[in-house]
């Protein structure tokens, strides 16, 4: 019989195992501390301002949008004791003139800020959360009416005051900002107010997530439940600089990677959800707040219920055929509300707490090999312990693996061809930065 020999190539190569990424016991309390009755509370404060139109009054105390832009101010007042200095509130005005279109007199625009400072003043990095504050009925002029908004978009006011209260208690190395604002409905008035002013400042904006409409479970018309879901709209082809950005896109795939993130960690900390990727703006004829930042080339994406109930949005107060209409707190289920402003606190946290993103990302294209070859360099801030690089097939919507690696270079078995690849850094409490993409050696 004829003796085979086995020849056995040993190639220099080190496989990394993929890790089991951990929680933060931080954030889990973080999580632990949302409460039901608090945001029944911040809701029926909000409608009890009759309406809170952006062409309401600025004077009156009790009702209108002035006496809420206080109200939500005194809020983060409160909050910002527990922070001890870091914590700023402030409002940033301005008088608009009418437009012809849904400013018909001069309007004090106001948007309600709050910024809990990093304590690292070398990160730079901003991580905001925002709602709007303005409401309406089915007029979209009328600002004299009833107009709870306890759904669009109370919900986002009230998630921002409660999230405000749970993480000004805490520090943090990167910038966390909250902002109610106010003109949504007459047409992002406020949203690009603040968008223009981070542009010509030249913010280091990293992530805005725009919370519009997230207590309401029930669709109307076709009469479904869903509290077990919660949608993130995320622009695919970036209307800023398309033409500068369309070639990497083409190659690598560089597109909603803060939705992405959003679904990993939310689903991580909080139980019986699915965060659902829609891969659209925004919903057909509508728009948010996180638009204006989009077009100025910041990652922004809007929160958003999964159903959404026509009876209760843009709706003058009746009763019709035994239906009742109107946006009022009695159509919102606050468990399911509850969970999605627990995802935003997660996001917040967890971004807040990580290391900046990993530097001068590349991948070598040079070479015929079925091998990848990655390298890059440390985050300019933050504590590291080491690297996540993540893999997807190319026709794979989210990440598939995570290889944890102390190096900044990388040599894969995984073909360049076959997958799509992105480092990030993650520091020993286990909190990931925003993914980086490489680009070519």
């Amino acid at each position: 019989m004829r003796k085979i020999i086995f020849t056995l190539f040993f190639i220099p190569v080190v496989f990394h195992a993929q890790q089991t990424v951990q929680q933060d016991t931080e954030i889990l309390n973080y999580v632990s501390q949302v409460s039901t009755d608090s945001l029944k509370s911040h809701i029926n404060s909000l409608v009890s301002f009759g309406t809170r139109h952006t062409m309401s009054s600025t004077t009156d105390s009790k009702r209108g949008i002035g006496a809420a832009r206080k109200w939500v101010s005194k809020k983060f007042n409160d909050y910002a004791k527990n922070a001890a200095g870091r914590m700023e509130v402030f409002m940033q005005n301005q008088t608009i003139q009418p437009d012809g279109k849904r400013i018909d007199r001069p309007t004090d625009l106001g948007n309600v800020i709050a910024i809990i400072h990093g304590t690292n003043p070398n990160d730079k990095r901003l991580f905001m959360m925002s709602g709007h504050l303005d409401s309406r009925v089915s007029d979209v002029m009328n600002s004299k009416d009833n107009a709870p908004g306890a759904n669009d978009d109370g919900s986002g006011v009230a998630g921002l005051i409660e999230s405000a209260r749970i993480l000004s208690k805490s520090k943090f190395p990167a910038s966390i900002v909250f902002v109610a604002f106010s003109g949504e409905e007459q047409g992002l008035l406020g949203s690009k107010m603040l968008a223009e002013k981070a542009a010509n400042e030249g913010w280091q904006l990293e992530g805005l997530l725009n919370n519009d409409m997230i207590s309401n479970n029930l669709s109307s018309d076709t009469h479904l439940i869903n509290t077990h879901q919660l949608r993130v709209f995320s622009e695919g082809l970036p209307q800023y600089e398309l033409d500068k950005k369309a070639q990497e896109i083409r190659k690598f795939g560089l597109e909603r990677q803060l939705a992405r993130y959003i679904k990993e960690i939310g689903e991580r900390y909080v139980d019986n959800l699915q965060v659902k990727l829609i891969y659209r703006n925004d919903r057909f004829l509508r728009g948010g707040d996180h638009t204006p930042f989009v077009e100025k080339g910041f990652s922004a994406v809007r929160l958003t219920e999964f159903n959404e109930n026509f009876d209760h949005q843009h709706q003058n107060i009746r009763k019709e055929n035994g239906v009742q209409y109107g946006d009022l707190p009695e159509f919102m289920d606050f468990e399911y509300f509850k969970k999605n402003v627990s995802v935003n606190i997660s996001v917040l946290a967890n971004l807040a707490k990580s290391p900046s993103k990993p530097e001068n990302v590349k991948i070598e294209v040079n070479k015929l090999t079925n091998f990848t070859d990655l390298s890059w360099e440390k985050p300019k801030s933050g504590e590291v312990a080491g690297y996540y690089v993540l893999l997807r097939e190319t026709d794979a919507s989210m990440w598939q693996k995570k290889i944890f690696t102390k190096e900044t270079v990388i040599k894969l078995p995984y073909s360049k061809d076959n997958y799509f690849f992105a480092i990030q850094a993650v520091n020993a409490s286990g909190n990931e930065s925003l993914i980086v993409l490489p680009k070519i050696k």
